[in-house]
């Protein structure tokens, strides 16, 4: 029989996982799959492994028993960083487990040995999902701008004012991890990912590198 480990996650705790572990039971009962471990989380996607306790649980879990694969309903459920997401997908390829992402039936390993294309495939809809973080926080970020200069309109004191500005020792004191990777030549979309810090900051600190 094949052994697999559900894995949920949830963004917020307005939101619930228990739909995502209801229908992933319900397609491993079809498919005569056996679910050893359920491991789930209200953590945002953006964050590293390290800060994800479902994520260095299931690590370790499977690598002491004998799992065959990951299952989980979308790509984005692993994360929504494609950095720190492609390294779980290496970690379990280096232990023989595959990943199996429900929504797209896309297997990371096929009889054992690395399936190209839907490795490739699962990368693309990583940068997707990311793509997806960056758009949502820049629509957020566009929204509450509105919302205070309408309250403003209104004579109703929001926000910082208009004239605010940070100076450049606090932006350097407050990001100085921001900093450091844009000096390694990483991406403003690839910090974004890593930091959650948004664009137009790092434009912003695009200055100080």
């Amino acid at each position: 029989m094949t052994n697999v480990v559900l894995l949920c996650r949830v963004s917020t705790n307005r939101q619930d996982y228990h739909r995502q572990v209801a229908e992933l039971t319900q397609f491993c009962a079809q498919s005569g799959w056996n679910i050893c471990k359920v491991f789930a989380n209200k953590v945002s996607g953006a964050k590293d492994i390290e800060e994800r306790p479902e994520i260095q649980e299931l690590i370790e879990y499977v690598k002491g028993n004998k799992v065959d694969k990951v299952v989980c309903l979308e790509i984005s459920r692993l994360g929504r960083n494609t950095l720190e997401a492609l390294k779980v997908i290496r970690l379990l390829t280096d232990n023989g487990i595959a990943l199996y992402v429900k929504n797209y039936n896309l297997e990371t390993l096929t009889d054992g040995k690395v399936n190209p294309v839907s490795n490739l495939i699962c990368t693309i809809l990583l940068e997707i999902a990311s793509m997806e973080k960056i758009t949502i926080a820049e629509r957020m970020a566009s929204g509450r701008k509105q919302y205070i200069e309408r309250c403003r309109a209104e004579g109703i004191k929001m926000g910082r004012p208009s004239t605010y500005r940070k100076s450049d020792d606090t932006y350097k004191a407050q990001y100085g991890k921001e900093i450091s990777l844009l000096r390694k030549g990483i991406s403003l979309r690839n910090v974004c990912s890593l930091t959650g810090t948004s664009v137009n900051t790092l434009r912003r600190l695009s200055a100080f590198v």
